[in-house]
């Protein structure tokens, strides 16, 4: 069973998606800190706000000791506008990732490949062929 696992484990398409795996999760930090450090500063410029702070209140709470406002009932729209920018980026990276390697899957698939080894009618016939030359 544990060879089996190891042959399993092993395959190359399933090394291929662990490897996609890590490299989409890293990829996906650099996205977030992207979005979150340049998009959202520029979009908020126009909400004059922190993007990710913009919020709808549906009802206001109360401050604690602390100063903190408690209770308050809010949608955080601009926390989900910053994650839906997120996926579009993530989303067309991976487009024109998956497009650039078909194009390359495809001129693979042009090349020329080697003509079929003549049937063995076809090798008989040129022997026949040769010998009636003679």
């Amino acid at each position: 069973m544990l060879k089996e696992f190891k042959a399993f484990a092993m395959q190359g398409n399933l090394v291929d998606i662990a490897v996609a795996f890590v490299m989409g999760a890293a990829f996906g930090a650099v996205v977030t800190s992207f979005t979150e450090g340049i998009v959202s500063p520029l979009i908020g410029l126009a909400f004059q706000a922190d993007f990710n702070d913009l919020k709808y209140v549906l009802q206001t709470g109360t401050p604690d000791a602390d100063g903190q406002i408690t209770g308050e009932v809010a949608v955080m729209y601009g926390a989900f506008l910053t994650a839906i920018i997120n996926f579009i980026i993530v989303a067309f990276i991976m487009f024109l990732l998956v497009k650039g390697i078909n194009k390359l899957k495809k001129k693979e698939a042009e090349a020329p490949a080697e003509p079929p080894a003549p049937s063995a009618q076809e090798v008989l016939l040129a022997e026949i062929r040769d010998l009636l030359r003679k």
